[in-house]
């Protein structure tokens, strides 16, 4: 008999497999860390004078996100105030702003507690709607310094139209235009029509699971209690048509190099923690309650199938708001995201209503 030898042998098997088993953890964290770490940026425009970064900078004291990009620094600024709340759109915007950015110096910003400006550890439970305003206000005034420039042309989409409009009637002269994507309206009103619209197409579909849920949640949709579920929205039209805008997030956070898989942690806790407050405000002092006159040009453009921000609650926001100029404009194949899904069209219409005009000199 050769039990020893057995026994040794079977010791260094176990060690063997001990090895591997460590190798495998180790080459694990190793990719975890990767991904988890790596670097991010935003790719080089090649063109003279041309702009492309992607930095953190002070507003307020808090570090916030900011990406820039341009194919002409000296184009007029446009900014971008992103939805959700918390929604950031740096992750996957890049493949829709390709024709703006040849006649406009674009600025994409994570909001205070949103995507890469979530930080860890942070209160963000009392954060309100007027914070996020004065943020907006100081970065336009940081970007005309950096710039070079003496005016903004100030765009918001979803939430961001709540942002936006705030800012734009509480400082006027920091902006030269304001222009509303997916405006919001009445919340109440806008949240019936969404509500209407997809309990229709329940209804046409015979989706039995579906109208059993709606009428379930109507007596909480019809109090402000309860919004209509986004998922149904999304299944019968009322969020997009031309694009998948939950594909372009998973794609943006894992092909593109604008975010980490820390900073998808930080996005994912930034909806978490500050979403529910921040709807909340906007249903308890709606819009047309609060902003009903600016005295810079306003623009809202919809897309005729949206019902996440109904097209009806913001025709009846536009009619009663007061401004210099204003212009009510309807893209036909779109739902919630004009500037995405006929981005073309978008880009047409912001180069023949704005394009050089707009531009200052520093």
């Amino acid at each position: 008999m050769n039990h020893g030898r057995e026994s040794i042998l079977g010791m260094t098997g176990i060690r063997n497999k001990r090895k591997k088993r460590w190798a495998w953890a180790a080459l694990a964290a190793i990719i975890a860390a990767a991904v988890l770490f790596h670097p991010t940026w935003t790719p080089a425009i090649k063109s003279d004078n041309s702009i492309s970064v992607l930095e953190s900078i002070d507003i307020n004291g808090a570090r916030h996100t900011v990406m820039i990009r341009g194919e002409n620094r000296n184009n007029p600024i446009l900014l971008f105030v992103h939805g959700g709340p918390g929604s950031s759109e740096i992750p996957y915007v890049r493949k829709y702003q390709n024709m703006l950015e040849k006649q406009f110096t674009i600025v994409h910003y994570d909001q205070r507690g949103s995507g890469k400006s979530y930080h860890f550890f942070e209160d963000y439970s009392v954060l309100t709607a007027d914070q996020l305003v004065d943020d907006l206000l100081a970065l336009t005034e940081q970007m005309k310094t950096r710039l070079k420039q003496d005016t903004v042309i100030l765009a918001g989409h979803s939430f961001g139209t709540y942002i936006g409009m705030k800012a734009a009637a509480k400082s006027p002269e920091s902006f030269s235009a304001y222009i509303g994507i997916g405006q919001v309206g009445d919340h109440h009103a806008s949240e019936q029509d969404s509500f209407a619209y997809v309990l229709k197409e329940a209804k046409a579909a015979r989706a039995e699971a579906d109208i059993r849920q709606l009428e379930r949640l109507r007596p909480l949709i019809e109090s402000g209690e309860e919004m209509t579920p986004r998922s149904l929205i999304r299944k019968y039209g009322g969020a997009s048509r031309q694009i998948d805008d939950n594909r372009d997030y998973y794609e943006g956070f894992l092909l593109n190099p604008e975010y980490n898989g820390l900073d998808v942690l930080r996005y994912v806790r930034g909806v978490a923690e500050t979403q529910a407050g921040l709807l909340a405000e906007e249903s308890a002092r709606p819009l047309p309650e609060i902003v009903r006159e600016l005295a810079i040009p306003c623009y809202f453009v919809m897309g005729a199938h949206d019902y996440m921000t109904s097209v009806k609650a913001a025709q009846a926001y536009f009619e009663l708001l007061e401004a210099p100029k204003k212009e009510f404009i309807v893209f036909e194949h779109s739902a919630h995201y004009p500037q995405f899904e006929e981005k073309e069209r978008f880009a047409e219409w912001m180069a023949a209503t704005f394009g050089r005009t707009e531009r200052t000199k520093g």
